[in-house]
């Protein structure tokens, strides 16, 4: 059966219509300052961020609704103080606009734990101020002979990695302006008894400067065939010892070059 010409435009525009309307939909996240396990009596504050202009923010608990406050810029905070064992539980927000849910978070869990191992000590390498593009190592250390230890981003819901005597240390290898942020580290036993730590002192790392300029020289296998920062004759010389010929290096790595014919070394 064919359809009429106005039900098929009227199908088109309503389609555009829900695709806009898609596109519009604020983005919400939650996450908790400070990040990681509260201790009884500590304190930490439910942060609720939605791209979005007015509206009310809602905190649920466990699927309960606990608190609504009116949304001031894209930002409501949720404090908690003093807390108990009460206060762990699953939290999510949502973002109402008009009485109608815009968008809802994911789940964020707390966990409220007596501390009872040394507080851990989170270094930065080469230092907290760093350019873009530079290889950052996070470590984070703790007296305690079987530890691990999560390193936590502030803003981020979940932990960034899960630290252990065997890997003791989290890379960043070429660090941009978005890995900039606080972070800290929170360790813990992994036995029966499941003992945590206090979170390490924060450590603020900044990355400033501009991203490198990108290479001519593309590649599928940068540490063969394209050694970033080199001349792009150095870059053929040093391709044609690990492969041997012009053709078996294209064929393999698929790479793309842009140097002019008489100085590449291939025969």
């Amino acid at each position: 059966m064919v359809l009429p010409v106005t039900q098929v435009l009227a199908f088109g525009a309503w389609l555009v219509a829900q695709s806009k309307a898609t596109s519009r939909s604020p983005t919400i996240s939650v996450f908790l300052k400070p990040p990681g396990v509260i201790p009884p009596g500590g304190s930490a504050t439910i942060c609720c961020s939605c791209q979005q202009d007015s509206g009310n923010f809602v905190l649920y608990k466990n699927g309960r609704e606990l608190r609504t406050l009116q949304l001031h810029g894209t930002r409501a905070e949720f404090p908690i103080f003093n807390a108990s064992h009460q206060d762990a539980g699953a939290y999510t927000c949502h973002c109402l606009g008009g009485g109608t849910v815009l968008a809802r978070s994911e789940t964020l869990d707390i966990m409220v734990q007596e501390f009872h191992l040394p507080k851990p000590i989170l270094s930065v390498l080469p230092g907290q101020e760093v350019a873009t593009g530079t290889y950052v190592i996070f470590r984070c250390t703790i007296v305690h002979p079987s530890a691990g230890c999560f390193l936590y981003l502030e803003g981020q819901i979940e932990a960034l990695s899960l630290l252990s005597k065997e890997r003791d240390h989290f890379n960043l290898s070429s660090v941009h302006k978005g890995n900039g942020g606080r972070y800290s580290c929170q360790c813990f036993t992994r036995d029966a008894s499941f003992q945590w730590s206090a979170a390490s002192k924060p450590l603020d790392l900044v990355v400033r400067g501009e991203p490198p300029p990108a290479p001519s020289t593309l590649c599928s296998l940068p540490g063969i065939c394209c050694l970033l920062g080199e001349p792009e004759k150095r870059v053929w010389e040093k391709a044609a010892a690990v492969i041997g010929s012009r053709q078996r290096l294209a064929a393999t790595f698929r790479c793309v070059w842009s140097l002019p014919a008489p100085q590449r070394p291939f025969r």
